[in-house]
């Protein structure tokens, strides 16, 4: 990816797309107002394997509008289980999930595709599609199957999409002549088309060299404080939960264990209980960050 990536970063949204977002940008994380819940769970419980594994018995959880949330967690604690029930891949087998006041069980898939844009951690598409035209499928829950050609709307959303992830220059080339990096901020961008101000991301720097980890994770930050997304997302790497994130959930065994801005729940004792093994906890440029020791 070109050194100056970043520097696209900076570019304001197309005209007449930035209307789109308008109301959201206006979100601020500084509000004194506390910031509503936008997904309430209440007494969730689901299990695998026809109720004989079960992962979560009468789980509750608030995700705070306009923060960035990240769950954390060792292998197994349920966080993956979690964000598969908040995206309706999985249905609970008692308890509610709400979105915004509603239930999401009542949702159609192209609804609730209309409220929530979604990033999975595995992602694939044919290698010679452009990545326009990836992007593009954003815009589905818009339209019905077989519907006629975009619309001047479903263009300006792509084209939008397209300039905030820094890939316009690149809407001509198929993903596969993408790297890394760049093809997962393609599927940042298809999300983005969608128009939703609620993003979800599992692992979303998976399989990325630290250089492309960090590019997503400043994306991710700038959707949020420019764009006043709200995200929710799964993270392995700790401290990058720790420097990114406004709101942590701590998982383990199934049980939310602690949840709070980084600072004010991460303690040894903590990480123990969620991962099983002693680490230390110092400050880096104010933010609290994890050691072996």
């Amino acid at each position: 990816m070109a050194n100056n990536e970043n520097e696209q970063l900076t570019a304001a949204p197309s005209a007449g797309v930035a209307d789109e977002m308008e109301g959201k940008a206006g979100a601020s994380l500084t509000d004194s107002v506390p910031a509503a819940p936008v997904f309430t769970v209440n007494g969730l419980q689901f299990a695998y394997d026809h109720g004989r594994v079960p992962i979560f018995d009468g789980l509750d959880l608030t995700i705070p509008e306009g923060q960035i949330t990240t769950l954390i967690g060792a292998n197994g604690s349920g966080k993956s289980t979690l964000f598969n029930l908040l995206t309706k891949n999985l249905k609970p087998t008692g308890g509610s999930i709400h979105l915004r006041g509603g239930d999401v069980s009542a949702l159609r898939l192209r609804d609730f595709a209309r409220l929530v844009a979604i990033v999975h951690q595995k992602n694939s598409a044919p290698g010679d599609l452009a990545v326009e035209k990836l992007v593009g499928y954003g815009r589905f829950p818009y339209h019905g199957v077989g519907s006629a050609a975009s619309t001047e709307e479903d263009e300006r959303m792509v084209a939008w999409a397209l300039e905030v992830t820094g890939l316009t220059e690149y809407a001509r080339r198929p993903v596969s002549a993408l790297s890394g990096g760049q093809a997962q901020r393609v599927w940042i961008a298809m999300a983005l088309a969608q128009g939703s101000d609620v993003l979800l991301l599992d692992e979303p720097t998976t399989y990325l060299d630290i250089r492309y980890q960090l590019d997503i994770l400043h994306l991710v930050k700038r959707l949020n404080s420019e764009f006043g997304m709200t995200v929710t997302m799964v993270l392995h790497d700790v401290n990058q939960a720790l420097r990114y994130s406004d709101n942590l959930v701590a998982l383990a065994g199934g049980r939310i264990v602690a949840q709070g801005a980084p600072d004010s729940i991460i303690t040894p004792n903590l990480l123990e209980q969620v991962y099983g093994v002693r680490l230390g906890v110092t400050t880096i440029e104010g933010k609290p960050f994890v050691l072996a020791v």
